[in-house]
């Protein structure tokens, strides 16, 4: 073989190499882009999603990557609530809109063209999801942010990573066999919980009790530090939702507090030796 067709074959290996690269690199990035291909959720799988975020007529449900469009479907004729999806493939949305004409519940139920990271979440109450890991990472920030506390996230099979689920459930699900060679399935379940990292005022009316707290957060862990408080400890820091609850010890003495997360603001009542009073705590200005 001459050394002109040495070179020639080389080259023409490096160009399949690079080929090849090039196409695993754009499918990488269509994954990223799309959460990967389309495949469908079993009916079974959406009534136990649903069920598992406690779906109500009251309910705004966003789904995220919403094929079909089979869970807003199933939430709006089910359980009477209202909600959108969002998909990035047009023919898939089209199919959704037209189911919803025709079962008579296009006021409540609408499908939108729309990738999953310009979407506002905002208004939704419950988000549902079934997208790879690599999405599921990508969208977590976003979905921390943009809910407000108290909502719920529901996802099929697949989860945030540190950020655990509050709840799962597992079971039975033998026609997944043919979808990914497994018969069952997984639901994840979060509540969004209120913002409450940084320092806060607390005074406990009606006593001289007055407590300087700063709060540390990442996503549902809450730790919390008392200021200038010299022999008095805080533990047992909760967050769900805008339900909070911690402890503050003197001693042996545990004093329980509960209350709301208001934005800026919180109010409660607490456990004194037997007594109820009424706390309320102001965020401290930067």
């Amino acid at each position: 073989m001459s050394i002109r067709a040495v070179i020639q074959i080389l080259a023409a290996a490096l160009m399949l190499n690079v080929f090849a690269q090039t196409s695993v690199l754009a499918q990488t990035r269509e994954i990223e882009r799309t959460g990967g291909p389309y495949v469908p959720t079993p009916q079974v799988v959406v009534d136990q999603m649903l069920r598992f975020g406690g779906v109500s007529a009251s309910d705004y449900v966003m789904d995220l990557g919403s094929g079909d469009g089979v869970i807003v479907l199933t939430a709006v004729r089910q359980m009477k609530a209202s909600g959108v999806g969002i998909e990035i493939d047009p023919e898939l949305v089209k199919l959704a809109n037209s189911e919803a004409k025709k079962l008579g519940i296009s006021e409540r139920a609408s499908f939108q063209v729309m990738d999953v990271f310009k979407a506002d979440l905002s208004r939704a109450t419950v988000v549902t999801l079934y997208l790879l890991p690599g999405m599921m990472m990508n969208l977590r920030n976003k979905i921390y942010d943009e809910l407000r506390p108290g909502a719920r996230v529901v996802s099929h099979d697949y989860h945030f990573g540190d950020w655990q689920a509050e709840d799962r459930l597992t079971f039975d699900v033998p026609e997944k066999e043919k979808i990914n060679g497994v018969p069952s399935a997984t639901l994840y379940l979060w509540t969004i919980p209120a913002k409450v990292g940084g320092r806060w005022h607390i005074r406990v009316d009606g006593t001289a009790q007055q407590h300087d707290v700063d709060l540390s957060q990442n996503f549902h862990i809450v730790n919390g530090t008392l200021l200038n408080a010299s022999g008095l400890g805080l533990t047992d820091v909760s967050v769900k939702g805008e339900d909070i609850t911690f402890s503050i010890w003197n001693g042996s003495v545990r004093h329980h507090y509960r209350g709301k997360v208001r934005g800026g603001a919180m109010s409660g009542m607490v456990n004194l030796n037997g007594r109820e009073a009424r706390w309320q705590a102001a965020r401290a200005s930067k």
